[in-house]
């Protein structure tokens, strides 16, 4: 009876032995490369002082999936910088013994908070590996700023202002201006912390969420205070102080000890060629004899003027050219990889979507998480007997709650046979906490924005507005509450009850999930859930989240918690698995018009009307 079994395990062993046979062979030919690059570099003489990095825009976590043929001839711009590139690219400045740094150009952001502390992570690591991080950034505003801080030097041109001005979070009220169109909300939510309904229910903030919204702004304005204070070396109050006395010209902005120098991009290369400022101290008699040289070096930069011709220069490049000459570090990967699903966006039932068009609505036109998509990677997933442990990245402010649990239940089945690290990225609250709470490792920033355990559902109410428009309907019905989720009407008293006796069971239902998962006592969960949002470091203190760290930490944690040997010289494989469908699909000329459509016509609002929802109610931005 036991030999039909035992052919399968036999070839399953032979093809893993395969596998690692495959691996060192790859490995071997990888090291010969890498000796023959570097003996042909060292013999040429090639050399770097720094490589120019410029990093900016969206800055995702993760790498896109790769274009096909087909989208490669297509006029699609740039896939955008990813986190994950940047990694790589100062992993490579940080390996190289033939070059001194990183020139990192800052030119624009667009991302949360946490990726923001991912960047900078990501540059003291450099440093802690080192070599100098120089930052040089036109823009002085608190995400900039917030990076520029992790690096050895800030050089700005002189047109730049520091305007690190603090943090900011709008609440926009709808009820009102809904109430002129005919169209009203009806909610039911478990407390008042959980005020995402808020925005079409209410008028003005409540006291509970005005509550809510201060501790977050104080902790997340303390933890960046700190932070760029701790950079520029100086207290957080003297930080503080010079923050609420912003704008600050450049001058004044050096004067202040913010920033190192003040020169055009074309100037680095004088700048850099400087010697170290610890030898300027040290060595008392060369410092007397250059000190006018200096100073009128430094003149003439502050002013525009080109410094004199005899002058060092230092050799900068941008990445592009710098790669070839650097000296390079042999590697092996381990025989096993670590996959890395990505759950990003408001979680729906049905396929995960990219809009053709960017609207600025709550709800609308946002890029959506899907049941159908994520359930299909994660089973995928699943079966690879090559992998070691999933990272299951997670990006999202919730969204539907039956679509969350469905995730959440095939998380919990691939954490029972291998390890899964959660890394959460500028949002996993509600659904997206939902999604996180079975795995065996919950890693956050100190900056993502986390909790908000609770459940809510909005019913949309059309009768006004038809009547408005002088729109006559008629229905006919089988069964007392046929309309129940679809009445234009508004609800009933008996309607709330149903709703509230549903959503009471639900919200039982997540209290067991992250009971259970966090090993938490079930009854005790009420004072950090019941919809309060909380900051990573909150949430750590909660026990809502193991540890902190960006996504190489994530990495390592995974590959401990799969026990891979990793160290010196030995890396672990990391795959990003992506569904099989194009992310880039060319937009029919009726598309934005149908989107256009959808939401004046409300189809919009009945998406969510009358379904439970894990959501989360903000956003905070740095200003």
């Amino acid at each position: 009876m036991s030999e039909p079994n035992q052919q399968p395990d036999f070839l399953n062993e032979l093809g893993r032995e395969l596998k690692q046979v495959w691996q060192a062979t790859k490995d071997g030919f990888t090291h010969a490369g890498v000796s023959l690059r570097n003996g042909w570099r060292q013999v040429s003489g090639a050399k770097v002082d720094y490589v120019v990095l410029r990093v900016g825009g969206q800055m995702p976590e993760r790498a896109e999936p790769p274009r096909s043929f087909v989208e490669r001839q297509l006029p699609l711009p740039p896939p955008p910088y990813s986190i994950e590139a940047l990694n790589y690219h100062l992993r490579c400045v940080a390996d190289a013994d033939n070059v001194k740094g990183a020139v990192i150009v800052l030119h624009g952001f667009n991302t949360g908070l946490a990726s923001l502390q991912n960047i900078r992570q990501s540059i003291l690591r450099l440093r802690e590996r080192g070599k100098t991080a120089v930052v040089y950034t036109p823009f002085l505003d608190a995400a900039h700023y917030f990076i520029a801080s992790a690096a050895d030097k800030i050089i700005i041109p002189p047109s730049t202002q520091f305007n690190v001005l603090g943090l900011r979070s709008e609440v926009i009220f709808l009820k009102d201006a809904l109430a002129q169109v005919g169209l009203h909300f009806d909610a039911v939510q478990i407390s008042p912390y959980k005020s995402s309904p808020n925005m079409f229910t209410r008028a003005d903030i409540t006291p509970e969420q005005q509550e809510q919204l201060t501790w977050l702004l104080d902790e997340m304005y303390e933890m960046l205070t700190d932070a760029m204070a701790d950079g520029r070396r100086q207290t957080p109050a003297e930080f503080q102080q010079l923050v609420d006395c912003a704008p600050l010209f450049a001058p004044d902005a050096l004067a202040a000890g913010l920033v190192d120098a003040i020169a055009y991009e074309d100037e680095l290369a004088y700048l850099l060629a400087e010697p170290p400022e610890e030898e300027l101290v040290t060595e008392a008699t060369q410092k007397e004899e250059e000190g006018e040289k200096e100073a009128a070096t430094s003149a003439a930069l502050s002013a525009g003027v080109s410094p004199l011709p005899q002058r060092p220069k230092a050799k900068l490049l941008e990445l592009a050219k710098a790669h070839n000459l650097l000296l390079e570090k042999p590697r092996r990967h381990t025989p096993k990889f670590i996959g890395v699903v990505t759950l990003s966006g408001v979680i729906t039932m049905g396929s995960s979507q990219r809009p053709p068009i960017d609207i600025p609505v709550p709800f609308v036109a946002e890029e959506t998480a899907g049941e159908v998509t994520l359930l299909a990677l994660l089973r995928r997933a699943e079966k690879m007997d090559n992998m070691a442990a999933l990272i299951f990245h997670v990006d999202s402010p919730g969204g539907d709650a039956l679509a969350s649990d469905l995730i959440g239940r095939e998380i919990q089945r691939i954490a029972q046979k291998k390890p899964v690290v959660v890394y959460m990225g500028n949002t996993a609250a509600s659904g997206g906490y939902y999604v996180s709470a079975a795995a065996n490792h919950i890693m956050s920033q100190p900056l993502t924005i986390t909790g908000s355990i609770g459940v809510f559902m909005l019913r949309l109410s059309m009768s006004n507005l038809y009547q408005k428009l002088h729109v006559n309907r008629a229905s006919v019905q089988r069964g007392e509450r046929a309309g129940l989720y679809t009445s234009p009407e508004p609800m009933t008293d008996t309607e709330r009850q149903i709703f509230w006796d549903g959503i009471s069971d639900m919200y039982r239902q997540f209290k067991e999930v992250v009971g259970n998962g966090r090993d938490l006592p079930v009854a005790e969960l009420d004072p950090i859930c019941e919809g309060r949002v909380w900051s990573g470091r909150q949430a750590l203190n909660y026990k809502l989240v193991d540890s902190h760290g960006d996504f190489v930490t994530a990495v390592q944690t995974a590959a401990q918690l799969a026990n891979l040997s990793i160290g010196d010289g030995v890396d672990v494989r990391v795959v990003n698995l992506y569904p099989k469908s194009s992310r880039h699909v060319v937009p029919k000329p009726y598309e934005a018009a149908e989107e256009i459509g959808r939401v004046l016509s409300g189809e919009w609002a009945r998406q969510w009307s009358g379904r439970p929802l894990y959501l989360m109610p903000f956003d905070i931005r740095l200003e």
